[in-house]
């Protein structure tokens, strides 16, 4: 169970109790709560690995969702989730590796002082790229099955105070504040998917004994928070965003020393200040987006002896352009390029300057719209790896829907998704809704 997340409460309790002590408290209409709406999913998932022909997953999981009214102008959104899994393969984080319970949003909406509060637990998605991130970076992801399942699925929610305010009739921002120092979830030490290219593992010698630290998260509640802006406006036909976070990195630095003939890694959590923007816009059966961020420190692995703890200090400039097209009856088709280009360039940095990746998108409804076939293909240009996800969703009735799918990895052992090249896999899921 992840007990630790429901410590995290407390940072949280102090923000609502903040906001109720202006009078909020009182407008809630107690009787309520036995009133609201009740919803429950319960999702059955089957999982072989295509090339062995080996059982990697086998789970259910249990997600109830609570929504009450406490009153005109106050909404409180409850939802859990419990997951069983009687395979091994992939794990969950924490002491049981079968069983994962978790409080997954906790939430408060509310109108107050002209401004739109959400506070509690919850998601928050900034940008509209698939499949890739360059904005949309505030929520940590769980990574125990890499990049396979859905964004929603993958990310982990955070205690966050989220405020919207108008700004006049065009613009509207946002602030957050983010006490909840959560960060990725990495696959198990020898679980399908345990991250193992050099592009973000050190590799040392075969023949030098290798040592890792304790991770030393970050814990001071202010100090540490998260903090972000975004600026939002619809002019002209365009959506626009202006978007600003300051942020720890999700995933650790792995730096690297020597220390009397053995290896030692020490992994540290490194901050960074993300300045970045979007547009969209629609053209008739066309709709375009484009996302651009700078982040101003971001570390990268390097052999180059000059490179303290083997890792290369840099800023990363990051886009990603896309092309929706729906023109064509029961026909989406959708095209994404993405680069990654550092502004300083080291001789011994593992990765590339520039860095190209590109999706490809092809959605049909079939039968009415109750059977749904779907293409996607993520792929490195740099190094010709990449993934092929192939699904079939039919609609047997209104709440039970039936899955096939399979996930197909390629390319270099070096590559983000060739590591996997032995990990493709078949699925078959059923969802019964309430």
């Amino acid at each position: 169970m992840k007990l630790s997340r429901l410590r995290q409460f407390k940072p949280v309790v102090a923000v609502l109790i903040a906001f109720f002590c202006q009078g909020a408290l009182a407008q809630i209409k107690w009787e309520t709560l036995l009133e609201g709406d009740f919803s429950i999913t319960i999702d059955q998932q089957f999982v072989l690995n295509s090339d062995t022909g080996g059982r990697q997953k086998n789970q259910t999981t249990i997600q109830p969702r609570f929504d009450f009214a406490l009153s005109d102008s106050i909404e409180l959104t409850a939802i859990g989730r419990a997951r069983f899994d009687t395979e091994t393969k992939l794990g969950f984080d924490g002491s049981n590796e079968h069983v994962d319970l978790e409080l997954r949003e906790l939430y408060l909406d509310a109108e107050w002082g002209g401004a739109y509060w959400r506070l509690g637990k919850q998601q928050i998605v900034w940008g509209q790229a698939d499949g890739l991130r360059v904005l949309d970076v505030i929520n940590p992801l769980e990574l125990r099955e890499f990049v396979l399942p859905e964004f929603e699925d993958r990310r982990i929610p955070l205690w966050t105070a989220n405020v919207e305010v108008p700004l006049g009739e065009v613009w509207t921002a946002q602030f957050l504040l983010i006490p909840d120092q959560t960060y990725d979830e990495l696959a198990e030490f020898g679980g399908s998917f345990e991250i193992r290219s050099p592009l973000l593992v050190p590799t040392p010698s075969a023949d030098v004994p290798v040592s890792v630290l304790q991770l030393d998260k970050p814990k001071r509640l202010i100090k540490d928070a998260d903090t972000g802006a975004r600026f939002s406006a619809f002019i002209g036909g365009w959506d626009v965003s202006l978007n600003y976070l300051y942020h720890y990195q999700d995933q650790p630095v792995l730096y690297q020393f020597l220390d009397d003939s053995a290896a030692v890694i020490a992994p540290t959590y490194e901050r960074t200040h993300l300045f970045g923007g979007s547009v969209s816009n629609v053209f008739g059966d066309i709709t375009f987006r484009a996302e651009l961020g700078y982040s101003t420190d971001r570390y990268f692995l390097s052999n180059d002896p000059a490179d303290v703890g083997g890792i290369e200090r840099s800023g990363e400039y990051s886009y990603v352009v896309g092309f929706d097209y729906q023109g064509w009856r029961d026909w989406f088709v959708s095209t994404q390029l993405f680069q990654s280009v550092v502004s300083r360039d080291s001789p011994g940095m593992i990765r590339e300057e520039i860095e190209t990746s590109a999706t490809f998108l092809l959605r049909r409804n079939f039968l009415n719209d109750s059977l749904l076939a779907e293409a996607l293909l993520i792929q490195s240009m740099d190094r010709d790896d990449g993934v092929l996800q192939l699904s079939l969703e039919y609609e047997w009735s209104t709440n039970i829907q039936i899955t096939f799918a399979s996930d197909s990895f390629f390319g270099s052992s070096a590559g983000l998704f060739g590591q996997f090249d032995d990990k493709d896999r078949v699925s078959v899921g059923i969802e019964f809704s309430y």
